[in-house]
């Protein structure tokens, strides 16, 4: 079955699923979806994601929003080793703690202050700076101490995470505090089918 993402290219909810299609080494049809002009909003994609939001995959007859759902699906369908979303109760909990961080702290700092300065998003600049200087400090410091998020080998955590936080200085967050998280940053550019989430300053105004 034909494997398709509904994505835009400068998300990096997006980039989530690309980056895991990509490491998987699954074949894929992208489609770009303008949201500029408002192609999130029609009701053929309303159809698909109810919240008008990317990205979407559709998989044979299986259509999923939530870039962190398709990343547990696209690695509990596709991943037959089962390191990428592991089964032991344990493991899959801390790995699952991660994909919280990356919808919640993730989502409010580094990624709304990325919104703020690229899309010109209205939201608190100040605050979300603060925010993600409360998470990178935690984050730094458990990766000071293992390769990747829970552990010796990368995950979906590591997926998740990863966009935003490369990103973060398009929102005049600074990863220089950071050793560690930068050194993680690395390892997982140096994954084989690594695919990157292209550079910006500019967007389009919300």
């Amino acid at each position: 079955m034909a494997i398709r993402l509904h994505s835009f290219a400068l998300s990096g909810h997006s980039h989530r699923a690309t980056l895991l299609l990509s490491l998987l080494n699954l074949p894929y049809t992208d489609v770009p979806v303008d949201l500029k002009s408002g192609a999130h909003k029609t009701p053929a994609f309303l159809a698909m994601n109810p919240f008008g939001q990317v990205p979407v995959l559709e998989d044979g007859e299986t259509v999923l929003f939530d870039s962190n759902a398709i990343l547990v699906y696209l690695a509990q369908t596709y991943d037959p080793a089962r390191t990428w979303y592991p089964q032991e109760p344990v493991a899959a909990a801390r790995v699952q703690q991660w994909l919280s961080v990356a919808a919640g702290l993730i989502a409010f700092g580094p990624a709304a202050a990325r919104l703020v300065t690229v899309f010109g998003a209205k939201l608190d600049h100040d605050r979300a700076k603060l925010i993600a200087a409360g998470v990178l400090s935690v984050l730094d410091g458990q990766l000071a101490s293992r390769a990747f998020v829970t552990g010796p080998t990368p995950t979906v955590a590591d997926v998740s995470l990863y966009a935003y936080i490369a990103h973060a200085p398009e929102g005049e967050v600074s990863l220089e505090p950071y050793p560690s998280i930068r050194a993680w940053l690395t390892r997982i550019e140096a994954l084989p089918g690594f695919v990157a989430m292209p550079a910006t300053k500019t967007g389009f105004a919300a």
